[in-house]
């Protein structure tokens, strides 16, 4: 009975997390309240990065397209050659 106790305990310790990932573009580090700004009020935002983990190392390109492959990948943006430009989705070209 003990071993069954105890089993239960580490699988409910075990559960993996739920993860979000919010990615949003043009959006600065001060443009929210929980990095100290005080014009643009980000209530939601705020109640989220207070109750999680915030990951604040994640630099990202300036357009839109490396951030994501990157991300999704967890590959550099170099080694998946579109570091430097933007991946159309509607375009019929192929590079």
């Amino acid at each position: 009975m003990v071993f069954l106790t105890t089993l239960n305990a580490y699988e409910m310790t075990t559960e993996k997390p739920n993860i979000i990932v919010m990615e949003a573009d043009d959006l600065g580090w001060a443009d929210v309240g929980f990095h100290g700004n005080q014009d643009i009020d980000t209530p939601s935002l705020d109640k989220l990065a207070a109750q999680g983990v915030q990951l604040d190392r994640f630099y990202t390109t300036p357009i839109c397209s490396p951030t994501r492959a990157a991300l999704m990948t967890g590959r550099d943006p170099m080694r998946l050659g579109i570091a430097y430009a933007v991946v159309i989705p509607w375009s019929k070209r192929v590079s």
